[in-house]
């Protein structure tokens, strides 16, 4: 392999770091020992900047190019956002309507007797549903729904090792 790049993020299938290599954990680095990588990664990833500073953290995490692309959205180098689970608000969910059913035969049965299969229904003498007096809900027909617990928000994935070079070449800006 040739020489990396200080600062240089790449992903290994193995469950540890290389020699001269970091986890990209989030972990905090002494500044006094790592002054090169220091100077390439200031305080972007945390730290206080004194004495340490933070390596970024892509555990749980989808790298995402910084900058802005044609149509897109704007990223600031170390920023971080998403949510692995998420709970849907009413403005999020699809347009749809509940319909309400009915029929124009007459009701001959006891309704009560067969939950969940009462119907609006023709009396025997006219086409009206009922009286506005006395009513009884429907069973369920139009109850809300949902529970309103979060959901998991990723994609598909597989899980690799992101491992950031501590040693290396310089690198020289463009």
């Amino acid at each position: 392999m040739a020489t990396p790049f200080i600062g240089e993020v790449t992903i290994f299938a193995g469950n540890f770091s290389l020699r001269g290599w970091a986890l990209c954990n989030g972990q905090l680095l002494p500044i006094a020992q790592n002054q090169a990588l220091f100077s390439i990664l200031g305080t972007t990833y945390g730290g206080d900047g004194v004495n340490n500073f933070a390596l970024p953290n892509l555990q749980g995490n989808v790298p995402l190019h910084m900058g802005q692309g044609p149509g897109l959205s704007s990223y600031v180098l170390g920023q971080t956002g998403g949510a692995a689970n998420h709970t849907l608000t009413l403005s999020e969910l699809p347009s749809h309507s509940h319909a309400l059913h009915g029929t124009s035969s007459a009701n001959t049965g006891n309704p009560a007797a067969v939950p969940g299969s009462e119907l609006l229904a023709a009396t025997a003498s006219a086409k009206v549903y009922r009286s506005a007096t006395n009513l009884v809900a429907m069973a369920n027909g139009l109850s809300v729904g949902g529970g309103g617990q979060p959901h998991a928000n990723k994609q598909p994935y597989l899980g690799l090792t992101f491992i950031i070079a501590l040693q290396g070449i310089y690198p020289s800006r463009n």
